[in-house]
């Protein structure tokens, strides 16, 4: 497979990237990390070559150890915001982002062995959508607790 969908554009980026909604028993799985104040969802950049759903079944295996199918589209997200990491600090960012549903087994007991980009170690979370903790993309919190059938199309400009 080819590199990560980022790509320079002037002084900024774009980035191609698919997450994952993984729903159980009314909480909402999600990934952190110790440089950042937030959660964000499962998943990460598209490679080149590859499909946005073979993405996310990639990401959702790399970073919870468990092969999941793919339920629905959910949501796009297009996304202008500045880079935290320090690869891309300052920087803005236009992401577009492809939300699936997973279909979650069960016995689903995922365990995180994924590394940020500046290869900080990630842990995954559960959280109530009533949560106080800061979530990306904060539409989640919303839109999840009634979720609706047809894809939704976001825009968010932090610039």
């Amino acid at each position: 497979m080819g590199s990560d969908m980022t790509v320079q554009c002037d002084d900024g980026l774009v980035n191609i990237r698919v997450g994952a909604i993984i729903l159980k028993d009314g909480k909402l799985l999600m990934v952190g990390n110790q440089r950042s104040d937030y959660l964000y969802s499962v998943g990460g950049r598209i490679k080149f070559g590859e499909t946005a759903e073979e993405a996310i079944v990639r990401e959702v295996y790399e970073e919870t150890g468990v092969k999941m199918e793919i339920d629905r589209l959910g949501f796009v997200h297009e996304n202008y915001f500045y880079g935290d990491a320090p690869t891309n600090l300052g920087k803005l960012i236009y992401e577009i982002s492809f939300f699936f549903y997973m279909k979650v087994p069960k016995d689903f007991k995922p365990k995180s062995s994924s590394f940020t980009e500046d290869d900080n170690k990630e842990f995954l979370k559960w959280i109530y959508l009533n949560d106080e903790q800061k979530i990306y993309p904060d539409f989640f919190k919303t839109e999840l607790r009634n979720p609706q059938n047809g894809v939704r199309n976001f825009v968010t400009d932090e610039r």
